[in-house]
């Protein structure tokens, strides 16, 4: 049950906007094996003065913060990564301003339904791919 934050400069094109979404999707079932329905994705457009670019980048800059359950191999990370990158370059957004953080709390540290910690209520799919 990945979550998906996705940063970014205001008066991006909205079908940009929704583009990455499933570029970001479709790459996490791909590389992670999530399943298609598991979807929980935010986009924050924030204005220069709650966002700064990097001095290298462009107004196409694309922070993306990914909230997943740990567990997944070294080179599933590396095919999300590159997944992600591959697909949002079809968008217009170069790779070079693309910046992926992917954060894996421990299970006991989610909740995602009738209040039990997920490591108490195992995921019905599997993270060691």
């Amino acid at each position: 049950m990945p979550i998906v934050k996705v940063h970014r400069g205001p008066g991006r094109p909205n079908e940009e906007n929704r583009g990455i979404f499933a570029a970001v999707h479709e790459a996490l079932v791909a590389a992670f094996k999530i399943p298609d329905h598991d979807r929980s994705h935010l986009l924050f457009e924030l204005d220069a003065a709650h966002f700064e670019l990097p001095a290298d980048r462009t107004a196409a800059y694309t922070l993306i913060e990914i909230l997943a359950f740990p567990g997944r191999s070294t080179e599933a990370k590396r095919a999300l990564y590159a997944g992600i990158v591959e697909r949002l370059g079809k968008l217009g957004i170069p790779a070079t301003d693309v910046f992926i953080i992917l954060h894996e709390p421990p299970l006991e540290n989610w909740s995602v339904r009738n209040g039990l910690a997920s490591s108490d209520a195992r995921p019905n799919f599997k993270l060691n791919v």
